[in-house]
């Protein structure tokens, strides 16, 4: 006589068996054997991370070049907590206090006396173009 388990009576061991019949004799009815299987292939090129891709200028906005993206970027890092409006002197000082160049801080004092709304605003009067559109 099978090993029947007198805890749940003959009728339930017998459902129970056919619920784990899969498991016991490995079938393909559970997942357990999933991770064999080999995974779905494209018909697309295989990447490569360091090939070029795209216009290089991808990620400047219209009327911007890179190197004014770049070098509005390097006045962003270094006047980060103007608090705007504000006037040519403030920007002055606080790119002073951040610790910036002799060259960085020349050309923000070349900056007409005026109240600049924005980094853009400083950005354009430096000359490093001004957005078109934005995204």
């Amino acid at each position: 006589m099978p090993d029947k388990s007198d805890k749940h009576g003959a009728k339930v061991d017998e459902e129970i068996g056919r619920e784990t019949q899969g498991m016991v004799r490995g079938g393909h009815s559970t997942h357990a054997e999933e991770f064999k299987e080999t995974e779905p292939t494209s018909d697309r090129d295989i990447w490569e991370p360091n090939a070029p891709v795209g216009d290089p200028r991808e990620g400047s906005p219209p009327g911007m070049s890179a190197q004014d993206v770049e070098a509005r970027s390097a006045l962003a890092r270094l006047l980060t907590g103007v608090r705007y409006p504000a006037r040519r002197n403030e920007v002055i000082r606080n790119a002073s206090d951040a610790g910036g160049s002799g060259e960085a801080i020349d050309a923000l004092k070349s900056l007409p006396d005026r109240e600049y709304e924005n980094l853009a605003d400083i950005a354009e009067e430096l000359g490093y173009g001004r957005e078109e559109r934005r995204y």
